[in-house]
């Protein structure tokens, strides 16, 4: 990997980790279709410890009252409020994908990378969403979130694990399926994410380090460069989604979504572009 693919690269990861358009996705598209080769899912999950840190900053009074809170709560149980039980929903919710991603980790690296599987993804989830912006009540606020949602939403998550899906765009799908209002679906959709992408980050280093088979493969400071880069833009995109989400709907990135999996399919289709 060069250094321009390194730095594109984080800037992709960056602008739509948190997006409901796959940043797994993106990734694998860009380096597949500009770059001729793939960066690989390690190379993603590594860079991802970047978004997810601009996470932990962005919401560091909130992640800091939950673990107060929950500690608490476990040996007090008049003071089991909200937070305690915003703490319980994200170690509940976040079971299915530990499970999960452990049990299929070499599907994940391989297999569920082909292209033309990431394309129809995007396609397909881009109606899950549209589906969940028309059918939903939106009604319910944060306050009102149960274990039910927690587990619904930590299901969905599980879902990201295949490129194309997007796990913010599957988790906050849920939460609306579930009734919950834009703006509190996709704030506990960045909270349930912390844990799971942050070990899976981890739990990938060695294999970004030292990868083995075929692909682009970044060196260590190339890999740090991208993960600072992915840090800083993943920050503002926090913030922008935020905002945007209060009064917008998601049915901006539907559109999206189904424009880039149809132009992805008609390079797949034409030869333009290697599915593997």
């Amino acid at each position: 990997m060069t250094w321009l693919q390194a730095i594109i690269l984080g800037i992709v990861q960056g602008l739509t980790e948190f997006l409901p358009i796959s940043s797994s996705g993106h990734l694998r598209i860009v380096s597949g279709i500009f770059f001729g080769d793939d960066a690989g899912a390690s190379f993603t999950a590594v860079t991802q410890l970047g978004t997810e840190a601009a996470v932990l900053i962005y919401f560091a009074r909130d992640i800091f009252r939950i673990i107060v809170a929950w500690f608490r709560g476990l040996f007090d149980a008049a003071q089991r409020d909200l937070d305690y039980r915003m703490g319980w929903y994200v170690i509940i919710a976040t079971i299915p994908i530990g499970v999960l991603g452990f049990l299929f980790k070499d599907q994940i690296r391989t297999g569920a990378r082909n292209l033309w599987l990431i394309a129809t993804m995007l396609i397909v989830f881009a109606v899950v969403i549209a589906a969940a912006e028309r059918f939903s009540r939106k009604e319910r606020p944060i306050e009102q979130l149960t274990t039910r949602d927690g587990l619904a939403m930590g299901f969905a998550q599980c879902l990201a694990l295949i490129p194309g899906v997007s796990r913010s765009g599957a988790t906050s799908s849920a939460g609306l399926f579930a009734g919950l209002t834009r703006a509190a679906a996709v704030r506990f959709s960045f909270l349930l994410a912390i844990p799971a992408v942050t070990a899976s980050g981890l739990f990938s280093l060695p294999d970004a380090f030292t990868p083995s088979g075929e692909g682009l493969s970044a060196s260590g400071p190339q890999l740090l460069v991208a993960t600072i880069v992915a840090f800083i833009l993943g920050y503002a995109s926090i913030a922008w989604l935020l905002k945007f989400v209060v009064d917008h709907s998601l049915y901006w990135f539907v559109g999206y979504r189904i424009v880039l999996g149809v132009t992805v399919m008609g390079l797949l289709a034409t030869g333009v572009v290697s599915a593997t």
